[in-house]
């Protein structure tokens, strides 16, 4: 059986045309993928921390810390 490498000729901004492989294809955008899900990984991981520091900020204010331990001592005194 004959073993063929199929080729993709592609044309680029500057109208040079570039031949490569599939499996060179492949790769390349094996290696595009990767580096997107690091950077929408990223991406999260610094909007979870910015969300953290903003409920930081509100549980420390004094009506968030009132409203809490009213519901806390409503809660209590039903089932106590």
């Amino acid at each position: 059986m004959k073993n063929t490498v199929q080729h993709l000729t592609r044309r680029n901004a500057h109208g040079i045309t570039t031949t490569i492989t599939r499996r060179a294809r492949q790769r390349i955008n094996d290696t595009n993928e990767q580096g997107m899900a690091t950077t929408e990984y990223a991406i999260v991981m610094v909007a979870a921390a910015a969300f953290a520091g903003v409920l930081v900020v509100l549980l420390k204010s004094d009506t968030v810390k009132s409203l809490l331990t009213s519901i806390v001592e409503g809660a209590l005194s039903v089932v106590g």
